[in-house]
């Protein structure tokens, strides 16, 4: 756990520090959302009309029970790292999330555009699920997972968005692929105004006399170096996208525990349950795939309803407090994804503040069961909370 005078009291206090750390650039990567943010700020708004509905004088438990189990993994909370590409906030990126997940016993999604190899974030935290995209044929895609598997990963993640707008209306970050000295020349006033920032990347060059270029090594070929990030980016944007039949296919290749994420309809739901799935997750890509698109949160309930007794639903998309995520878990989730407030924590405080994001998460599990009068986080329903009658926003399907 981190010092007494490092450690923050809440997601909000991380992301107030993480901005206060990182170059404008590097910051606002994190923050984006598609467009004009739309559907980026209902992801959060949108847990502000939940209530809770807590019994009086019920037989509250003298401790609660907040395990549970993912694609067959144990874990010690229902929250998990989401994986995020390219984790640029601090040098040792997806290797720190490893470590501040195991400390906190969960698991951790690793995306294939993230900076460092499968097999280094596995050694560090054994509980790993690998993400791809629909990035390439189907025999590079499948040598990706294999590669994966090898290296540690436990179960595959299969993420459907696809349309990634490339218009924001606050300006998209400038984050460099290559830091040579053009760059670093015109770069040097956002890093010089944080330096402590850059302290933290000039410490891992000094061995090696070099700098370090944003690659993507889960996504290397076979014999040839890792690919940049944005060459790999525009790679997968170029493949068309998948079909159901495709994901079946990826599915029955791969044989083990399997996540389809990324969906908001019923019954895209069940098409996953039918093409195999073990799991979906109700995402919205926080916000960064399609806007105007409904809070992630509006269609789990839906979702859940369809597919529940058939696979695993998880969530991903606006948690900020442990309430939140009670309330998802209420609504049919059996644990959530976080992306944006472990990033927060990593760039507030490396491992331990990733840690730090994790037990924040715990204690506000924790009060909200004992509210509710619940041992566990496994005897949540959708009593325990109060939708007003337009929450789900027409959705359907």
């Amino acid at each position: 756990m981190a010092s007494t005078r490092d450690w923050f009291e809440s997601v909000a206090e991380a992301r107030r520090r993480a901005r206060r750390r990182l170059p404008r650039p590097v910051f606002q990567a994190l923050e984006a959302g598609a467009e004009a943010g739309v559907t980026r700020a209902d992801n959060v708004a949108a847990f502000g009309e939940i209530r809770f509905a807590p019994p009086r004088l019920a037989d509250l438990p003298a401790a609660r029970d907040l395990r549970t189990s993912v694609l067959g993994v144990d874990i010690g909370l229902p929250v998990i790292a989401s994986p995020v590409g390219a984790q640029a906030v601090h040098p040792l990126g997806e290797v720190a999330v490893a470590m501040g997940t195991r400390d906190a016993g969960t698991a951790l999604g690793l995306s294939e555009f993230a900076s460092k190899p499968a097999a280094d974030v596995a050694a560090v935290n054994p509980k790993l699920f690998f993400q791809v995209h629909w990035s390439a044929d189907r025999d590079i895609l499948l040598g990706r997972a294999e590669a994966a598997r090898a290296a540690g990963a436990v179960a595959l993640i299969v993420t459907l968005d696809w349309s990634f707008p490339g218009g924001r209306d606050w300006g998209s970050p400038a984050i460099p692929e290559r830091l040579d000295l053009a760059t670093l020349i015109r770069l040097a006033p956002a890093g010089l105004a944080r330096p402590a920032y850059l302290l933290d990347w000039m410490r891992p060059w000094r061995p090696r006399w070099g700098l370090p270029d944003l690659t993507v090594p889960n996504m290397a070929l076979p014999g040839r170096p890792a690919p940049g990030f944005f060459a790999a980016y525009r790679s997968w944007a170029a493949v068309p996208p998948p079909t159901w039949g495709d994901v079946a296919w990826l599915r029955d290749q791969w044989g083990g525990p399997f996540l389809v994420k990324g969906v908001m309809r019923p019954d895209d739901a069940r098409r996953a349950v039918d093409a195999g799935a073990t799991a979906v997750s109700v995402s919205n890509h926080g916000g960064n795939n399609l806007d105007g698109t409904p809070a992630a949160i509006r269609a789990l309930p839906g979702v859940a309803a369809a597919v529940g007794e058939h696979a695993e639903v998880l969530f991903d998309g606006g948690i900020r407090r442990g309430g939140d995520v009670v309330k998802a878990l209420a609504l049919g989730a059996r644990a959530v994804l976080i992306g944006r407030p472990c990033l927060w924590g990593l760039a507030a405080g490396g491992p331990s503040g990733v840690r730090n994001v994790f037990d924040i998460l715990r204690t506000g599990i924790d009060s909200a069961l004992l509210a509710l009068g619940r041992a566990s986080a496994r005897e949540l329903r959708p009593c325990d909370v109060i939708l007003p009658a337009d929450f789900a926003r027409g959705l359907g399907g």
